[in-house]
């Protein structure tokens, strides 16, 4: 059984990081399709506002993952943390020629850092931290 909420709980926290990202992504697409950079490479702008909220994505899924897993938060989310930025870095590699160098640098440095913030925030609200 504990390996059982152990899996929902990285489930969880994964699926909250996948879910954020892509229902931020696709809402600033529609309210601001001219900073996408479809036609050509993303504003600055653009980029900022996407490390923002995939900050506050993966911080959201450190957090759940903390809160659901109950008996050891900590460890779920140093797990969590390592699953995105093995994810984050496998990306980096193969769109390395799509996007800017310095942008996938960024994401792969905060996309942990996020699930590391919001599991610990759990632990604080815990009291354990």
């Amino acid at each position: 059984m504990v390996i059982l909420y152990a899996f929902l709980a990285l489930l969880a926290g994964f699926a909250t990081i996948v879910l954020g990202v892509m229902g931020f992504t696709m809402l600033l697409a529609r309210l601001v399709p001219s900073w996408a950079g479809i036609a050509g490479p993303p504003r600055r702008g653009y980029i900022l506002v996407v490390l923002g909220y995939t900050y506050l994505a993966n911080a959201a899924g450190g957090y759940i993952t903390a809160w659901i897993a109950a008996a050891h938060p900590l460890e779920h989310v140093l797990v969590l943390g390592i699953v995105i930025l093995l994810l984050s870095g496998l990306s980096a590699i193969l769109s390395k020629s799509q996007q800017p160098t310095l942008y996938q640098l960024a994401l792969v440095a905060i996309m942990p850092l996020g699930v590391l913030a919001g599991g610990i925030l759990r632990l604080r609200i815990l009291g354990i931290l």
